[in-house]
């Protein structure tokens, strides 16, 4: 009776085996796509003009500064010039400070609206796969070497779907 249960067994595991299901999809394809996106590329863009507005601002005091400087340096008394000279350095100090500031902060932006649109995808595929009974679904956009479009569907459509795109 074991061995007639253990065959039975046998012959149904690769049944098991063919029934699941795998899919794909490319995030570099959906994410253009998104409107989150979009928004995202906008809001980025404001922030970088804000961002060298503001250097421009400083760049400009820094070179009207170093030119009114320039011109009365012979006319100045030594400690008024070493006083001059030091109020510049400290602004052009400032400015490379501010640039370093103004870059780490829009890095950051950047991260957190991607990864906002990272989770969007993760929810759209974690439901896609629960509905769909999926076993795995890959982003192929993530350096997978080979998948096969044969034993795996392409989400893609949708997923497009499920994130309104």
């Amino acid at each position: 009776m074991k061995k007639i249960l253990f065959a039975a067994l046998m012959l149904l595991a690769p049944l098991t085996m063919s029934a699941q299901k795998f899919g794909h999809f490319n995030s570099q394809e959906l994410v253009p796509l998104m409107p989150e996106y979009t928004a995202a590329q906008t809001e980025l863009q404001t922030l970088q003009k804000q961002y060298e507005d503001d250097l421009k601002r400083m760049q400009d005091e820094l070179q009207k500064k170093g030119e009114e400087f320039e011109k009365e340096q012979a006319n100045l008394l030594d400690n008024v010039r070493q006083r001059r000279q030091a109020e510049l350095e400290d602004l052009y100090k400032r400015f490379q400070q501010s640039v370093q500031d103004n870059n780490q902060a829009f890095q950051k932006a950047q991260a957190e609206k991607m990864q906002a649109i990272s989770e969007k995808i993760v929810a759209a595929v974690k439901q896609l796969g629960d509905a769909g009974g999926y076993v795995y679904i890959m982003d192929t956009s993530a350096g997978i070497p080979y998948i096969s479009t044969k034993l795996s569907t392409d989400v893609t459509p949708e997923l497009k779907k499920a994130l309104g795109i």
